[in-house]
């Protein structure tokens, strides 16, 4: 009876361990983008090691009734990610490589998604 019990006790320990939720991880790196600031400036903004997989709304931006879209997105992590053009990971997209070169000005984004690739 207790070789049972204790079977049954490791068993529903492992089950519990199976299903707790695992923490998120995160890219390693930075990510960087530019937004105009309500004083007309251009302002520049940092992801350090950005938690990955997952969708960002970039806090700046985030309303395209109130401001213009951020640009020039730079992926110095080690992930692929991908930048949309609209809140919420929605909207046009593009893939940006790992460790690649700073875009240009004319690609806009609101939204950024890091793959969890590598």
């Amino acid at each position: 009876m207790r070789l049972r019990t204790t079977v049954a006790a490791a068993l529903g320990a492992l089950a519990l361990v199976v299903t707790l939720p695992t923490s998120a991880s995160a890219a390693t790196g930075d990510f960087s983008y530019k937004f105009v600031g309500l004083d007309g400036t251009p302002q520049s903004v940092t992801l350090h090691d950005p938690q990955s997989p997952g969708c960002v709304t970039l806090a700046e931006v985030a309303d395209p009734g109130s401001s213009e879209p951020a640009f020039a997105p730079h992926n110095d992590t080690d992930e692929w990610v991908m930048v949309f053009t609209e809140p919420d990971c929605t909207g046009d997209s593009w893939t940006l490589r790992p460790h690649g070169r700073p875009t240009t000005d004319e690609l806009k984004l609101r939204s950024v998604f890091l793959t969890g690739r590598h």
